[in-house]
């Protein structure tokens, strides 16, 4: 009778012990993004100028080893190292479908070409102390 209580017991105790485990887990990841993904945490537009709108967002991502954060079909996503440091901006699939991706001639950029002739151009520009592709997009109607 004694050894099915204490079996009992044990059985309570490691029941309570995973589910502490599991809600501990759970405080963890709460503002925690998941591997390989990315957040867009602001987003400014200004159309102040004719014909023109200026668009800055920052993002925030959790790649994995040998990736950094960049853009892919018009979103935040984290993409390999070499294309950032290659500078090669077409590779990592930034515009989309249905638009064609050139490199800025001085390769800090690259521009976003719809059928009807509408031209979107990202700049590279990292906000100090950081590493990564934070776009600025002028959009030229």
């Amino acid at each position: 009778m004694q050894l099915l209580r204490l079996a009992w017991a044990l059985t309570a105790a490691a029941v309570c012990f995973l589910l502490l485990l599991l809600l501990h887990n759970q405080i963890l990841r709460e503002g925690q993004l998941a591997a390989g993904t990315c957040e867009i945490v602001t987003l400014d537009r200004d159309s102040s100028q004719p014909k023109r709108t200026i668009a800055r967002q920052t993002a925030r991502c959790a790649c994995r080893k040998g990736q950094i954060a960049g853009t892919t079909r018009a979103r935040p996503a984290c993409v390999n190292v070499h294309i950032i440091r290659s500078r090669q901006w077409c590779e990592m699939t930034p515009c989309l479908d249905e638009e064609g991706c050139d490199l800025l001639v001085n390769r800090s950029g690259w521009t976003c070409t719809q059928p009807g002739g509408r031209v979107k151009t990202t700049t590279e520009q990292p906000p100090d102390g950081s590493r990564g592709l934070c776009p600025r997009s002028v959009i030229h109607l």
